[in-house]
């Protein structure tokens, strides 16, 4: 008797070897959020070339490093050379990461 499988379980099965080497060869947007503030379309409208938004998180706090719009670790601002980077000091569990990541 064949065994019939739902489109659900399909898709919770695990990807085959070649799938997963295209997976991991995907490039994604990285993100490293520094802080968050709301303002009103009204303060939007007044920004202009030198306006400051102050935001509300001491510049010793950790940074957060986004993957498709999701906190996957937290670390500090470096310099590297001339430029800007970011040291990881905590990350999440892989596998769990990867899950998440699917999810909107």
């Amino acid at each position: 008797m064949p065994v019939l499988r739902s489109p659900l379980s399909s898709a919770l099965a695990a990807p085959s070897p070649v799938e997963l080497n295209r997976i991991l060869r995907m490039e994604v947007p990285v993100i490293v959020k520094l802080a968050d503030r709301k303002l009103t379309l009204q303060e939007v409208m007044r920004l202009g070339p030198g306006a400051i938004i102050e935001f509300f998180k001491a510049s010793d706090q950790p940074l957060e490093l986004l993957i498709n719009n999701k906190t996957i670790a937290i670390g500090e601002a470096v310099k590297v050379g001339e430029n800007f980077g970011l040291k990881i000091t905590q990350i999440g569990d892989v596998r769990e990461i990867i899950k998440t990541l699917g999810q909107r």
